[in-house]
């Protein structure tokens, strides 16, 4: 007979945004007047760039063409746009890279949920908490994250690294060798940063312990200050220790087209049992060869837009308006006598709740009181309980209603 893989028993019955829905879903069932605004889920609501809309509609004249038609691509992306990520994205940061160290994908929550296929499953993980919750899942999946302790919320072969108020959202070092360690930034969710000098500190660590370490950059466009970094690339020694993941998501709004890529620089290794190094470029490649038929050539020629002068204007439009919405909710916020975190370098807020409320509770009273959704920050771990985050991606309308709202509710 077939044998299931009894690490997905592990998991917890839904995804956290499936136990928003449902909650979701209840009230408007028995409140069926009330119109709720969403603030909750991280998806876009402006329309895509003009450029990539146009150079789509060109790659779909393309495919009606014998002689430019395209049927399978390459696995790892075209070169016409892996080159453009190349010379906008790291090039002009002073960060050299070959074609073959890009890889395109369907979105950075693919890769960062398989790259564990090249990765045993026993090495050791460490996440910082809050965590976006694909990072624990898929390794739960594989076997690595052991069994969940249900008086802490943890998992057992996990370490978690708290980034609260009381650190400034700052985790903190190791004092033990991790092999395996997940950073994002800017955060999702807190919206929180780490400083160049900050994220030196997990590069050396990461060098002088032979830690691999899996940095989603997924929201670096949204930075506005200078001493952020947008690559981990940008610190000395990054390439020896670290895998990159970046999307065009809420970028450029494709959330529903489904694109982004990973860095895997070829100077990048890990050792077998027998000590033997082995480029992870080479195993990444050959994992994508067998399990991914690569992303759409419309897909791609829309992405590459992106880059081009209308795509960036048009691009940082998109950008600038939710970052908009975010200041406008951060003061509204803050004024109301919340204390706000994130929200200035990343398009999410991070609200401590008031009295000591817990997450889920100010979420279910924001829902029926206010009609506004939001997240409860302890669905992305332990130390999310006590916050809620809201996203600042919505119609300028809807935020402006939605902070209306919750200030007369608060």
């Amino acid at each position: 007979m077939a044998l299931v893989n009894e690490n997905f028993l592990k998991l917890p019955g839904s995804y956290l945004f499936s136990d928003i829905a449902k909650k979701v879903n209840t009230f408007k069932i028995t409140h069926p007047k009330q119109e709720i605004i969403r603030l909750g889920i991280g998806d876009v609501t402006r329309p895509l760039p003009q450029a990539c809309v146009e150079a789509m509609h060109k790659a779909v004249d393309d495919m009606a063409i014998a002689e430019r038609f395209h049927g399978y691509g390459p696995e790892q992306g075209y070169d016409f746009l892996i080159e453009a990520v190349i010379k906008n994205d790291y090039a002009p940061r002073g960060i050299q890279l070959s074609n073959s160290e890009v890889f395109i994908n369907d979105g950075a929550k693919s890769d960062t949920g398989n790259i564990g296929d090249i990765l045993r499953h026993d090495n050791s993980v460490g996440v910082t908490d809050p965590i976006y919750p694909v990072y624990i899942d898929s390794n739960v999946m594989s076997g690595r994250a052991g069994v969940l302790e249900e008086l802490t919320g943890k998992w057992s072969n996990v370490t978690y690294m708290p980034c609260t108020s009381e650190n400034n959202f700052v985790p903190q070092i190791p004092d033990k060798r991790i092999d395996i360690i997940y950073l994002c930034y800017p955060n999702n969710p807190t919206g929180t940063t780490l400083t160049k000098a900050e994220l030196k500190k997990w590069v050396d660590y990461a060098l002088a312990n032979d830690t691999l370490i899996l940095y989603d950059a997924a929201y670096e466009a949204f930075i506005q200050e200078s001493d952020v970094p947008h690559s981990i690339y940008e610190i000395k020694g990054a390439k020896k220790c670290a895998i990159e993941f970046k999307s065009f998501s809420k970028t450029a709004g494709f959330t529903g087209v489904r694109c982004g890529y990973t860095v895997v620089p070829k100077e990048l290794t890990a050792s077998t049992l027998a000590g033997e190094r082995i480029a992870l470029n080479k195993l990444w490649n050959r994992r994508q060869c067998t399990k991914f038929n690569g992303t759409s050539y419309i897909t791609q020629r829309g992405a590459e837009a992106i880059y081009t002068p209308e795509g960036k204007k048009q691009v940082k439009e998109n950008i600038d308006y939710y970052m908009a919405n975010a200041k406008i909710m951060k003061d509204t916020l803050e004024s109301s006598g919340l204390t706000v975190y994130g929200g200035v370098n990343a398009p999410y807020l991070w609200i401590k709740t008031p009295n000591g409320v817990s997450s889920w509770k100010f979420f279910d009273q924001m829902l029926y009181e206010a009609n506004v959704v939001g997240t409860p920050g302890v669905g992305f771990g332990p130390s999310g309980e006590g916050y809620i985050r809201l996203t600042a991606f919505n119609d300028h309308d809807k935020c402006l209603e939605a902070m209306r709202r919750i200030k007369n509710w608060l």
